[in-house]
């Protein structure tokens, strides 16, 4: 595979990717706004991205990305690399850290037990579980690492280069508003008894995700530590060679 087909791959999805992290902190920026703004969304959100096209390009795009990152790592002779760099790349590995026990109480739920996505059910899940820090934590990685990713791929045009004032505004406005929103709704469903209720599942279900969870994050790791001493073995193999 050419690098400049790698580098449009890697392009193309992640631009993907970074729509659906764009909409989603958007989408929890209304919150501000009201909780109910928030669910008529997020259930244009969920129209779109849970349907089979936008499954197939979501799921598509992610794995490209991820595989590709991989290969990055894989192929690394040093890593002496520029602060940004180190910033976009850290970011980029730890967002599924946090991504997949969203993507397991959302996605996966829905997917096994029927269970339609809200904003009211899964914020109340979370401030009951005193969970709060974990979603706020989630809305900064991928977006950082989309806006770095974009701004390197893009920083060669000169036009482009007096923009950064104004995309470093943007790249913290948007997730604090998002955190601001989150915030207002949490606030909002607390006074709701009902609604501390609700998880739309039962605790043996919650059980069986947790399960999900705890194994997709061990193979999420185990495929970076194979990926990182794949490469080291590749590079002193390399150096014996020489």
């Amino acid at each position: 595979m050419s690098e400049t087909t790698v580098r449009r791959l890697r392009l193309g999805s992640g631009l993907v990717l970074f729509a659906y992290i764009s909409f989603h902190l958007l989408n929890h920026a209304l919150g501000a706004v009201s909780l109910e703004r928030a669910e008529q969304v997020l259930g244009w959100s969920i129209a779109l991205w849970h349907s089979r096209p936008g499954s197939a390009l979501l799921n598509g795009a992610t794995g490209v990305h991820f595989a590709l990152a991989l290969r990055t790592v894989f192929l690394r002779r040093n890593w002496k690399l520029p602060a940004i760099e180190i910033i976009r790349l850290g970011s980029g590995f730890s967002l599924p850290l946090l991504l997949i026990g969203y993507v397991v109480s959302t996605r996966l739920k829905a997917t096994l037990y029927d269970v339609v996505p809200s904003y009211g059910g899964t914020v109340s899940g979370l401030v009951t579980s005193g969970a709060e820090g974990w979603q706020l934590a989630l809305l900064a990685p991928g977006w950082i690492h989309g806006c770095l990713g974009l701004w390197i791929t893009l920083r060669r045009y000169r036009p482009l280069e007096r923009a950064w004032p104004g995309f470093l505004a943007v790249l913290i406005l948007v997730p604090g508003l998002a955190a601001l929103g989150f915030v207002r709704m949490a606030a909002e469903v607390s006074t709701d008894l009902a609604a501390r209720q609700g998880t739309g599942v039962s605790a043996e279900q919650r059980d069986h995700l947790l399960v999900w969870q705890t194994w997709m994050t061990r193979g999420y790791l185990a495929l970076i530590v194979l990926a990182v001493a794949a490469g080291e073995l590749r590079r002193r193999w390399l150096a014996r060679g020489q």
